[in-house]
């Protein structure tokens, strides 16, 4: 539902991403977020809020706790990449203190329209 009208991943396809790393799985009853840990880099592989709890901090509060088991994990720094109309989460990644590092473009499909992947990262710490 989080996703919607997109399809969400399968189990396969979430445990596939942390290919070589180690795949943390941080949730609570209105959201979860999948980070992949390598070395000392985090990658935030998703982020995702049930649609009845937007706009009511979990989001906030499940990077905060990715961004604080990352670094316990061992990782120095976080990295993710979003959809450029997906203004709610660049808000939300920009409040947390995350940077646009670079930019892929017309990464995303949107029926016919291709939207640019804007990459962010921070330090966990």
């Amino acid at each position: 539902a989080a996703f919607a009208p997109a399809r969400g991943w399968t189990a396969e396809e979430s445990g596939g991403r942390a290919a070589g790393g180690r795949l943390l799985v941080i949730s609570d009853d209105f959201g979860f977020a999948l980070v992949s840990l390598a070395a000392d880099e985090a990658d935030l592989l998703t982020l995702a809020v049930a649609p009845e709890r937007w706009g009511r901090g979990v989001g906030a509060a499940l990077l905060e706790a990715a961004l604080r088991e990352a670094a316990e994990g061992g990782a120095a720094t976080m990295h993710l990449e979003v959809a450029a109309d997906n203004l709610a989460a660049i808000s939300l990644y920009r409040a947390a203190g995350f940077v646009e590092t670079g930019r892929r473009p017309r990464y995303y499909a949107r029926g016919a329209a291709r939207i640019d992947a804007m990459l962010f990262a921070r330090p966990t710490g």
